[in-house]
């Protein structure tokens, strides 16, 4: 523990568009699983905030989702929350895939580079909007040349919304030391508003959901579309110490109900057994697990899980 007198506290936003390595580097930061990471864009469906120690800072990570542009209604709860973390925080860190946005400008994109460069220029037009200055965070920069990164950095730089700049990798940690005594700095005086061993602030019948919910992704992300929502219909602690925890999958139409179950059960009791794993681990406990896979076509428009999650349903 630090003298109280020497503490400081407050919350950094990180925003950017979808599979910018967000929830990656909130995951690095605090150096514990706190953000579900797959393959998948838009997996980050709430602000998550994990918590980062640096010296006599307490850094509250707001991991948003990703910011694009929404078409259905659980999309703009999405990116409203995104906008809404970035307001709140006392500093706030715009992420950028390099290779991506390097990528899209030339013959070599991808549709999945081009539209990440979309996001990002919806992005720099409403911190130019909004007159926000924001610090930027050059992401996957493994193996780019140096003097391709500087002239990216000064292109996005003349939007004029940034104050500085970083060149990290989030999966390998390079630079990312770097951002967070960054950070630390920014964080106001004050008491913790955390203990100094915890690593988040997600109530735990969410992280048990979102934990299931990587594990559906990780095993079908290439038959199942964003179709897929898992919701922890109940939490027991037993009187031996462990907890039985019910869970349902929800997947939008019949024909998806299969992928989910596998051949003989054999996917669904693969995705249950991968987060019975993970729950043992993080709540330092035996789990006892019950999955079931549920067609609803209307999902997306049910009121308790927009609050499970703590989105705004009217948005």
């Amino acid at each position: 523990m630090t003298d109280i007198e020497n503490q400081r506290a407050g919350f950094a936003a990180i925003i950017g568009a979808p599979n910018a390595g967000k929830s990656t580097l909130v995951n690095r930061l605090t150096g514990s699983k706190v953000s579900i990471v797959t393959q998948k864009v838009q997996t980050t469906r709430f602000p998550v905030r994990g918590i980062a120690m640096e010296g006599d800072a307490q850094i509250v990570l707001v991991d948003t989702p990703g910011i694009f542009t929404p078409r259905r209604r659980l999309d703009r709860a999405m990116v409203a929350s995104a906008w809404g973390g970035a307001q709140d925080a006392d500093i706030v860190v715009h992420l950028i895939d390099a290779q991506s946005h390097i990528n899209a400008e030339g013959r070599e994109g991808t549709a999945a580079d081009r539209r990440s460069a979309e996001d990002t220029e919806t992005i720099i037009a409403n911190l130019q909007a909004t007159g926000t200055k924001v610090v930027l965070a050059l992401n996957k920069i493994d193996g780019m040349r140096r003097d391709t990164l500087l002239a990216l950095s000064q292109k996005l730089f003349e939007s004029g919304v940034y104050s500085e700049v970083y060149m990290i990798s989030a999966a390998n940690g390079d630079g990312v030391e770097d951002l967070k005594q960054r950070l630390a700095l920014s964080m106001p005086k004050g008491p913790w508003l955390y203990p100094e061993d915890q690593a988040a602030d997600v109530p735990v019948r969410v992280l048990a959901a979102e934990i299931t919910r990587e594990k559906v992704y990780l095993r079908v992300h290439e038959e199942l579309p964003y179709s897929a929502a898992v919701e922890t219909t109940s939490f027991e602690d037993r009187a031996d110490g462990s907890a039985r925890i019910e869970q349902t999958i929800y997947v939008e139409r019949e024909s998806q109900r299969p992928i989910v179950l596998g051949k003989g059960g054999q996917t669904l009791k693969w995705i249950g057994q991968k987060a019975r794993e993970e729950l043992n681990e993080i709540l330092g406990r035996q789990v006892h697990l019950f999955l079931t896979v549920k067609v609803d076509p209307k999902w997306q428009d049910s009121r308790a899980l927009y609050a499970q999650f703590g989105l705004d349903f009217d948005v």
